[in-house]
């Protein structure tokens, strides 16, 4: 009997904001980047036995370089699942579209049991904050209409890496979506939307607005402190999230730390 029909949730892994180097060497803000992924993965793979579907929401590389994005891809083939990505301030698109190896990563729509995840770019090249363009707001838009007509989507999940709503830290207004109000109304019009998952800010928030549910997961890597004014690392280990996407529209989710390791970093540091 297969998962769907014995009525098992979608089991999804966001991973999100490694800021791998071309060098595996490379360190960000004292912290080897490189190290802290594949403690992360290796968590992963202890935890997780039957994956449907890896998000990578962004800032895969910290360099843009193909040397990042290939190791990423290479740890992500590893769980014989598919997964996808899109690009986060620090990513340039054009060079992880141009990975042969990686082609079907950049797809942005899947379907999976009566769920629909919609896959979008915020990324603003040489720009630290985010902004979805007239194609991606358009991509959005005409998804959700589709989804809302076909008898086989009932949920939609939507993705970017740019956090739509404010971040928890003063320093971090004007690092987000910039347009996040005509983001914000599309998914207000479609009452299937069950959730947006996003990354860029470094830690953990989970809460409702208007019956969605937000979802920002720490990054494998530097965490950022919450409720701060100034720019401030947090103590707290790297993590990924899972989510179970259940056929009625429920979501459980929750985020796993890595545990049993010490991550040095910068503390002294204004930003990076």
């Amino acid at each position: 009997m297969t998962r769907e029909a014995a009525g098992a949730p979608v089991r999804v892994v966001q991973i999100t904001d490694t800021h791998l180097f071309r060098d595996p060497r490379a360190a960000l803000l004292k912290l080897n980047t490189q190290y802290s992924f594949e403690k992360v993965v290796e968590l992963m793979a202890a935890k997780e036995a039957n994956i449907d579907l890896i998000l990578a929401t962004g800032d895969i590389a910290q360099d843009a370089s193909v040397e990042a994005y290939l190791r990423f891809g290479d740890a992500m083939q590893s769980f014989q699942a598919p997964f996808y990505w899109i690009p986060g301030n620090h990513d340039r698109r054009r060079v992880m579209e141009n990975l042969d190896q990686y082609q079907d990563a950049f797809t942005n729509l899947v379907s999976l049991s009566n769920w629909q995840v919609i896959m979008l770019d915020s990324s603003v090249v040489g720009e630290v904050h985010g902004h979805l363009s007239e194609r991606e707001l358009i991509h959005l838009e005409q998804s959700l209409q589709a989804a809302q007509s076909n008898p086989q989507i009932e949920h939609c999940l939507v993705c970017l890496h740019h956090n739509p709503v404010p971040g928890s830290a003063q320093w971090m207004e004007g690092i987000g979506l910039h347009n996040d109000k005509a983001f914000l109304a599309i998914i207000d019009r479609f009452e299937f939307v069950r959730a947006v998952v996003y990354g860029h800010i470094h830690q953990e928030l989970d809460f409702t607005r208007n019956d969605v549910r937000f979802f920002c997961t720490p990054s494998t890597c530097i965490q950022f402190k919450p409720e701060v004014t100034e720019f401030s690392l947090d103590d707290v280990s790297p993590a990924y999230r899972w989510l179970n996407l259940f056929e009625d529209g429920r979501i459980e989710s929750e985020i796993e730390r890595v545990t049993g390791y010490e991550f040095e970093v910068d503390h002294t540091s204004k930003g990076y």
